[in-house]
């Protein structure tokens, strides 16, 4: 058993539900989550309210599930991201669980 989390933007959560039922992923968990990138010194200097931070809404998802669950998962990810057209593509990590109850 292992730990897989995906991050997106908010845009995305829809499709990040399908690739979860398509890879036969069915338990899980999701949570919403602000998502930022650091921006260089010139555009924070030329923002007028250049102290305040902007995040994007995003959705973390996670489950407790089996390798090969996640592997059809990771392939139908990087499908998905090879036909974007945006700069917020799906993430996702894979972690390794030691014990469990």
């Amino acid at each position: 058993m292992k730990l897989v989390i995906v991050t997106t933007v908010e845009e995305f959560q829809k499709d990040v539900l399908k690739l979860f039922k398509n890879a036969n992923i069915e338990n899980f968990s999701s949570s919403d989550i602000d998502g930022y990138k650091n921006s260089s010194s010139i555009l924070k200097a030329s923002n007028w309210f250049s102290g305040e931070k902007y995040g994007n809404e995003s959705h973390l998802f996670f489950s407790f599930t089996e390798d090969e669950y996640i592997n059809v998962l990771f392939s139908l990810i990087k499908e998905f991201n090879a036909n974007m057209e945006t700069l917020n593509p799906i993430k996702a990590v894979v972690v390794p669980i030691e014990k469990w109850i």
